[in-house]
């Protein structure tokens, strides 16, 4: 008996993103992603802190007047933020890894209470250091 012979047809040899419809926990993933390696960027500014501090007023009041500015707090706070998300969500995964929260409520309610939280805690700490520095 001769194999049968079927059509040749283009498709993607895996899914792709097109085609699944986009979860919170799916979007927490890409999110946590995203932040670990945005972190990168905030460690560069506190080694830009760190060294301008080790070389004197002079470099310190430069980096100082920076942070200061408008667009130096948009990025501090945008760091914080970042810091956040992902402190919370490698809490999220920690939770996953004792064997916990794997149902779809508890799913849905750890990456929402993710994204939630960690903007929370971002505006908690501004106001703080706001209220404290002055």
């Amino acid at each position: 008996m001769a194999p049968t012979v079927r059509p040749t047809v283009a498709q993607p040899l895996s899914p792709h993103l097109q085609i699944y419809r986009w979860t919170w926990t799916m979007a927490m993933s890409v999110f946590h992603r995203i932040t670990g390696t945005a972190l990168y960027g905030g460690t560069f500014l506190v080694a830009v802190w760190l060294v301008a501090l080790a070389s004197g007023p002079r470099a310190y009041d430069a980096v100082a007047w920076f942070f200061g500015s408008w667009i130096g707090r948009l990025i501090l706070f945008a760091y914080t933020w970042v810091l956040m998300h992902h402190m919370l969500g490698g809490l999220r995964h920690f939770i996953w890894d004792a064997g916990y929260g794997f149902d779809r409520d508890r799913r849905l309610g750890l990456a929402r209470a993710t994204l939630i939280g960690s903007v929370v805690l971002t505006v908690v700490i501004w106001a703080l250091a706001l209220l404290l520095v002055r």
